[in-house]
């Protein structure tokens, strides 16, 4: 008789994980923030309330402290809501760690609550599902972001007012109209400025929209001059790359954040702003395609890098021709060049020095 020696198994064994560290999950509204303690095996502690304020943050360490030693905290809504509370966190040392709103599927099965979603924000955590390091919002990339916030909205605002202004001029009264028609976008703006608002209903919608005009125009100055003096000062070589100017380069560090270092290489970085390549192969077609996820401002910023590179710069045209007579569509061409934009940005975004810590 034959014995058939069966295959042998080896099992690695893994090192049970420590009872006494704790992890916090919080899930953060505007006025208040729920917390959630779940220990090292995964059993929930407790949960708690807690107001959205300096005191609220202090009074909800103080909890976690009392009942074990917290090590990490998956937080929800880091860029908004629980942005002041990751600060703090991170200030008495705590490590912090970005958590995304729970799976929807999950959601549907059990049900939603604040205290579930703490509860499964700390689970996160611990089961290594969430592993992204929030921005921290303390450096020079955050005022790049609070400006350029202001500064959108007032170009979208001008913008607004130029098409009323000239969707006015359509219906307005003939001799108006006349007298307006035909002037360049600076002297039709003066024009209606001048007119007297005391003359009719037209006349004074006309006249505020210029000046409306007026202010929004020097608003858009003001804060591009400061936009442009940040990034010299923060990192100058950004604005030297072809194609890449105030608005470009501040979404980008935006993008990134002031502390880049979490973005661990250049694919990463790829990756955050929609142009990292996906395989899209099926039967004897092989080909890839960039993703459409990620940060779709960086991504349109790098489109916009692109499409100046192709005007003004000899080697990216080269490049176009090359990939287009080996079978590629010009918008694939576009499609690999932003990855490569993507390197350049993210070699000068690594060279930028790092926000100092603050103390607790």
């Amino acid at each position: 008789m034959t014995v058939l020696s069966m295959p042998h198994s080896t099992t690695i064994a893994q090192e049970p994980a420590d009872p006494a560290s704790l992890v916090l999950g919080v899930d953060t509204h505007k006025d208040i923030h729920v917390a959630a303690l779940v220990n090292g095996l995964g059993a929930r502690l407790g949960t708690q309330t807690f107001p959205a304020t300096a005191a609220g943050y202090r009074e909800l360490l103080s909890w976690a402290c009392s009942l074990g030693t917290v090590l990490q905290a998956g937080v929800e809504w880091t860029g908004s809501y629980g942005a002041g509370l990751a600060r703090h966190l991170a200030a008495e040392g705590i490590e912090v760690i970005e958590v995304n709103r729970p799976d929807r599927a999950a959601r549907r099965r059990s049900g939603k609550t604040d205290a579930v979603d703490a509860e499964a924000a700390a689970r996160a955590v611990l089961g290594g599902r969430a592993t992204g390091a929030p921005k921290s919002k303390d450096g020079p990339v955050e005022e790049l972001r609070v400006l350029k916030v202001v500064k959108d909205s007032a170009v979208r605002n001008r913008t607004q007012a130029i098409n009323q202004l000239k969707a006015l001029l359509v219906s307005a009264p003939a001799q108006l109209r006349e007298s307006l028609a035909g002037l360049s976008n600076p002297a039709l703006f003066k024009a209606c400025a001048a007119l007297v608002p005391e003359a009719g209903a037209v006349h004074q919608a006309l006249h505020l929209l210029a000046h409306r005009i007026k202010q929004l125009s020097a608003e858009s100055t003001t804060l591009t001059r400061r936009i442009t003096a940040i990034i010299q000062g923060h990192n100058p070589s950004l604005l030297e790359l072809t194609g890449v100017g105030p608005d470009s380069a501040a979404i980008l560090l935006i993008a990134a954040g002031d502390n880049h270092d979490r973005l661990r290489d250049e694919a990463s970085f790829a990756a955050l702003c929609g142009v990292s390549p996906v395989e899209r192969s099926s039967g004897k077609s092989q080909r890839r395609r960039l993703n459409r996820g990620g940060n779709r401002q960086a991504n349109a910023a790098l489109y916009r890098i692109v499409l100046s590179r192709l005007r003004w710069e000899d080697r990216t045209r080269a490049y176009l021709l090359r990939r287009t007579a080996e079978g590629k569509t010009k918008r694939e061409a576009i499609r690999c060049l932003k990855r490569y934009v993507a390197r350049e940005i993210h070699r000068c975004l690594s060279a930028s020095p790092l926000p100092v810590p603050r103390a607790a």
